[in-house]
């Protein structure tokens, strides 16, 4: 087994989870078997109780971990299945220590972070790299590991020392350091400055730890005198092998760009040559079908709006996956993904009264979208102003997705609309309720927060067999989408809704769990309890975004027939509109041309996407990092 490690230095947000994506693309596109580890240094157990404007969202795998959101950019660059082992916490590797301790596994030794906590996190790394994610049997060729934080946080010094233990325990030529590093554009001057690497190498090296590739993040590339500098005071080659040691990671107009950026500078050689590879004969990157949807995914120009009404509109992380997701659909059916973000609350009445301004402002927004996507949150903070979301785009037949809470929503306003029962509600909102039309989960605990949601992946049968969500699946009988939730629709209010229109298509094994709700005469009304953001890929958009984008345009009856795959000759032949297959284990086939290489289906999100607030116009940034 090789391994790569990415840390980072000077700052946070450089982009650490996206350069170690990258990386694991490049090795995987010249043949090698990839799986991916990512630490982090905090105490929490898991990602699971964090808030997403402490971490950002809380990103779902199919065995129900809740893990930190780059995993999520793991899983859709190598387009992987990662598992929840995958995402290590220093909570985790405690947490494995003291329960030794309390078998007595240690002898009745003093037990200390050094050997046995720096012994665990060896051990973790070792077990976890040998299992596959690929879907092929026996353990990858490279394990890409993220340290999370910056060099020289004190929360980070236990595995800073057990990864100086561990280069010496797998050997020379099998553990490769890649830094990330800031190399700022003072504005006064103009001049790119190399002393915060300096000093971030510095103290990486006093630490035990020498890189073998800088990985340098600046607005510009890096001029050849910075680069001669950086190996003189960092003790690294420029060049190696045909490749570059110092590596210029750019701002580019969106991440799909920093796969390329490491092969136009050959990182793959400079990596392969530390690994001891370099004379195995791996072929070049095959990168050819990424460039074409990274340059396509540029050239875009015909905007799609997407109305975002939810709770955490102030930090766009929060909904990391399911931009992403837009964006794949929206790509895919050669659009600009525009996202109006609408702070749910300031569409309630209350805000009406307090801030006027900014209730007329964000139902401007929604009126002026092309679709609404209510997505999932917790809490009933703005839950009146998805209701109302909800309520605007049936009546008015605009495109809506419901998301987890927004499908439940969406059913909570149908029963006070259509039902005319005004106080229909969840549990989660009003314990007393007289009409719980959406409740707590049998199983779910009251008492424990964390891992006691119903998650990961779990099997919807599908009801109704002429239905968009079926056409939009390939006609399939079943599909596998990842949960996470505590409620759901009351079994017992289904007859009600479904008599009065409101069609539930697709169901769990029991016929009990409603996971699908459609309304058949709106042009699209789905909710879904599942979370299919979490398996969307580039070449693979997920069905519900990819109908809610094409109703958006006005191209889902295009979409859903069985000759979609030959609409617009114009247009390239990998991106034409996706012709539908039946699913297969669970993963719905698109016929996406030949975008379905195994070594190109994978992905990213754009930091390029537009932006717009109720207050005025902002951007995610221009870099790569998110």
């Amino acid at each position: 087994m090789k391994y790569v490690l990415v840390t980072g230095g000077v700052v946070s947000g450089l982009g650490k989870g996206v350069t170690a994506s990258s990386v694991g693309l490049i090795l995987k596109s010249c043949g090698l078997r990839v799986t991916s580890i990512k630490i982090d240094p905090y105490l929490n157990s898991d990602a699971g109780t964090m808030s997403p404007f402490e971490h950002g969202e809380v990103y779902v795998l199919d065995d129900g971990g809740e893990v930190d959101l780059d995993l999520g950019n793991y899983e859709r660059f190598l387009d992987i299945k990662l598992t929840r082992d995958n995402n290590i916490t220093t909570g985790k590797i405690y947490q494995s220590v003291i329960e030794k301790e309390r078998r007595g596994d240690y002898l009745g030794k003093t037990v200390q972070v050094v050997p046995h906590i720096t012994d665990a996190i060896q051990e973790w790394i070792e077990r976890v790299a040998l299992i596959p994610v690929d879907g092929r049997e026996g353990p990858a060729d490279v394990c890409v590991i993220e340290l999370g934080g910056t060099i020289g946080d004190i929360e980070s010094m236990p595995f800073i020392e057990a990864f100086g233990q561990f280069s010496c325990r797998v050997g020379s030529g099998n553990l490769c350091l890649i830094h990330v590093s800031l190399v700022p554009v003072l504005n006064a001057v103009g001049e790119q400055k190399t002393k915060p690497t300096q000093h971030s190498v510095r103290g990486l090296r006093s630490l035990g730890l020498t890189p073998d590739i800088l990985a340098c993040r600046s607005t510009m590339a890096l001029d050849e005198s910075i680069k001669v500098k950086l190996s003189q005071f960092c003790h690294v080659p420029p060049y190696h092998c045909s490749g570059e040691n110092i590596i210029t990671l750019y701002d580019v107009p969106n991440i799909w760009h920093i796969p390329l950026l490491l092969r136009d500078q050959k990182a793959h050689k400079a990596i392969l040559k530390a690994l001891n590879l370099s004379s195995v004969e791996w072929k070049e990157p095959k990168l050819e079908k990424w460039s074409v949807r990274t340059e396509l995914s540029d050239k875009l120009d015909e905007p799609v709006r997407v109305a975002m009404v939810g709770k955490y509109t102030g930090l766009s992380d929060s909904y990391l996956s399911v931009i992403k997701a837009l964006f794949h659909a929206s790509v895919t059916l050669h659009r600009k993904l525009v996202v109006d973000w609408v702070p749910a609350s300031d569409l309630e009445d209350a805000t009406k009264e307090e801030n006027p301004e900014s209730h007329r402002a964000a139902w401007n927004l929604l009126r002026s979208s092309d679709a609404v996507l209510v997505p999932g949150g917790f809490g009933d903070r703005g839950v009146e102003g998805k209701i109302l979301a909800a309520k605007y785009a049936r009546e008015n037949r605009v495109p809506y997705l419901g998301i987890c809470l927004g499908m439940q929503t969406a059913v909570i306003e149908y029963a006070r609309s259509v039902l005319s029962i005004r106080d229909a509600n969840s549990t989660e909102f009003d314990p007393n309720t007289r009409n719980p039309f959406v409740i707590f989960m049998p199983e779910g605990s009251k008492t424990h927060m964390g891992g006691t949601m119903r998650l990961g992946t779990r099997r919807t049968f599908f009801q109704v067999k002429d239905c968009k969500s079926v056409k939009l699946y390939g006609n399939a009988s079943f599909v596998d989408e990842r949960h996470r939730h505590r409620y759901e629709v009351n079994p017992d209010v289904i007859a009600r809704l479904e008599n009065a229109g409101l069609i539930f298509t697709g169901k769990d094994e029991t016929g009990r769990r409603m996971e699908i709700v459609e309304l058949p005469k709106h042009p699209f009304f789905m909710g879904v309890q599942f979370h299919p953001e979490f398996k969307s890929r580039p070449a693979k958009p997920s069905p519900p975004f990819l109908g809610l984008i094409a109703a958006a345009i006005g191209q889902l009856d295009d979409l859903l027939r069985p000759s979609a795959s030959t609409k617009s000759r114009k247009r390239p032949r990998a991106y034409r509109i996706p012709r539908l297959k039946p699913y297969h284990h669970g993963m719905v086939d698109h016929a996406n041309g030949s975008l379905s290489d195994p070594c190109t289906d994978l992905g990213g999100s754009p930091n390029s996407i537009s932006i717009e607030h109720a207050n005025g116009i902002s951007s995610n940034g221009n870099g790569f990092h998110h």
